[in-house]
């Protein structure tokens, strides 16, 4: 009796994402996989809908469990806060990340134009909808919770500025070195991406939000930063993410550079 490779159920379809169903793990790169992207405008649509609806659910929850808990006295609690980023994170690759990718950061973006996995166009185009998508989660925080919490705004607290940035270049340069680790390492599974990312997101913000909150991303800051009024130093959760994306890629590439011809023998 031949055995018949198992198909999963259609209900499990959309949550089983493969390496080559995903643009996350696409490895095109030059200008050839922006021509081919802007050749399809149904696909540049809904690219541009999934990073809005993507990053607008990752404010909505990150920064919403925070403006929730200072309305609340409490309620949501510090671990609450790193399981509502991390969860929806997490849910966010699974639903989404067959459609866009799920970048939902400026700075993984940036991760993946500088590796060459996409070209500067789109890149372009995907970090304008994530901070659509940003300023949109921003507002709907504020028109449910009011001003409590400063809709959940990032500021420097324990160490102030230079701690905030020293935290923000570091947590993201990990979230970049994982992100760019699953999506090319030829053991990693689509399923096991979107759970590596979603945990280490939890993880920095339970380990490292009381010192300026973990954002390891723009769009994460900006949104509840216009709607929450809290601009004091806002610029460290540019600089510090940007620069730890840089540094992501250069360190990958070198060790990537360096791995020794029977390194997936193992």
């Amino acid at each position: 009796m031949t055995s018949r490779p198992y198909t999963p159920p259609p209900r499990w379809r959309c949550v089983i994402v493969t390496r080559a169903e995903n643009p996350l793990w696409q490895t095109v790169t030059g200008s050839d996989i922006d021509a081919a992207w802007l050749a399809d405008r149904r696909s540049i649509a809904a690219t541009c809908i999934s990073e809005v609806l993507g990053t607008f659910a990752l404010v909505f929850f990150s920064a919403g469990a925070v403006a929730v808990d200072a309305a609340s006295d409490g309620a949501v609690t510090p671990v609450g806060m790193g399981l509502a980023a991390g969860l929806v994170v997490v849910a966010v690759i699974f639903g989404l990340g067959h459609v866009s990718g799920a970048h939902i950061n400026p700075v993984v973006t940036l991760a993946f134009r500088l590796s060459g996995r996409i070209g500067s166009l789109r890149a372009l185009v995907y970090v304008m909808a994530q901070l659509a998508g940003s300023v949109l989660a921003g507002l709907a925080i504020v028109a449910i919770v009011g001003d409590a919490g400063d809709a959940g705004a990032t500021a420097p607290r324990i160490g102030g500025v230079e701690a905030a940035l020293l935290a923000e270049i570091i947590l993201a340069f990990f979230l970049v070195l994982v992100l760019l680790g699953v999506a090319t390492d030829e053991r990693a599974q689509g399923s096991f991406a979107a759970i590596a990312v979603g945990s280490y997101v939890g993880l920095a913000i339970l380990a490292w939000g009381p010192v300026g909150n973990a954002s390891m991303n723009p769009a994460r800051s900006l949104g509840p930063a216009i709607f929450g009024g809290e601009w004091s130093a806002h610029w460290i959760y540019w600089v510090g993410p940007i620069a730890g994306s840089i540094l992501a890629v250069l360190i990958y590439a070198l060790l990537r550079s360096r791995r020794s011809p029977d390194a997936h023998s193992s």
